[in-house]
């Protein structure tokens, strides 16, 4: 998948580890608060709840704030949390999905305005960008999980629709090198627990949005969507930014400092 979900991470972060892995937890640990609300505190009994405790895991969330986050879904606080996705573009027609959760709606819809407007971007209306999207599963593992093949049998005994095996490419890359494993949108819970079983706990499951098409996006346009993601992720009710963007290595390194 191109766009944001290869480059949240990428190397214009230097220096923010620290930042970035606070913020990393902050937003693992909302997700856990309010799938553990949506239904039973228990990941066993809660779909939901366990693709986010086993995603807090692969980072390496400590126990106690796993812990903390699931008891914290009995308090009252937890209430006003709304869900809430933007959509926009940025420079050269790149689209943009903006997911929130936030328990101040008019903090969250003014700092996603203001990134937008001041990076080149433009908010639009709800559906103007979506509907040239797909909702799906999405199970990375590491390189190491397995060669090819291995994985690729395993995805599909599993049921899965897809699988992109990227071993090769640079480290300014989140996903890579590794297994990207495609469900259907009402399959992952059981492709993600099928694939376990073969392949051990995967790095990461969750439902994303996947682009039908890519823009590709060269020169200066490049640094200013980078500024524009990064200004979007440094939101704190920002829990995901998906974009489509096709940048080549060379202007994606260009631009990263």
């Amino acid at each position: 998948m191109a766009g944001h979900s290869k480059f949240k991470n990428i190397m214009h972060r230097k220096g923010r580890a620290d930042a970035v892995r606070s913020k990393l937890f902050s937003r693992l640990s909302r997700e856990i608060t309010v799938a553990a609300k949506s239904g039973m505190p228990d990941p066993a009994m809660n779909p939901r709840l366990r693709l986010a405790v086993n995603n807090a895991k692969a980072e390496s969330m400590p126990k106690e704030n796993i812990e903390r986050a699931i008891k914290k879904a009995s308090g009252g606080e937890v209430d006003a949390m709304e869900e809430i996705r933007y959509e926009g573009r940025g420079p050269g027609g790149v689209q943009v999905i903006v997911e929130v959760l936030t328990d101040n709606r008019n903090r969250a819809a003014s700092g996603v305005r203001s990134a937008f407007a001041k990076n080149g971007g433009a908010l639009g209306e709800s559906g103007s960008v979506t509907f040239m999207w797909d909702r799906v599963g999405k199970i990375h593992y590491p390189a190491e999980a397995g060669t090819e093949d291995a994985v690729m049998e395993a995805a599909i005994e599993a049921g899965a629709a897809d699988v992109e095996s990227d071993l090769v490419k640079p480290d300014i890359y989140e996903d890579a090198p590794g297994h990207t494993i495609w469900t259907a949108f009402e399959d992952l819970n059981e492709v993600a627990e099928a694939m376990s079983k073969v392949l051990g706990d995967p790095k990461s499951t969750a439902i994303v949005w996947k682009p039908q098409s890519e823009i590709d996006l060269t020169g200066d346009s490049v640094g200013v969507l980078f500024k524009l993601l990064d200004a979007l992720d440094g939101e704190d009710d920002v829990q995901q930014v998906y974009s489509n963007e096709n940048i080549s290595d060379e202007d994606a390194a260009k631009f990263a400092g």
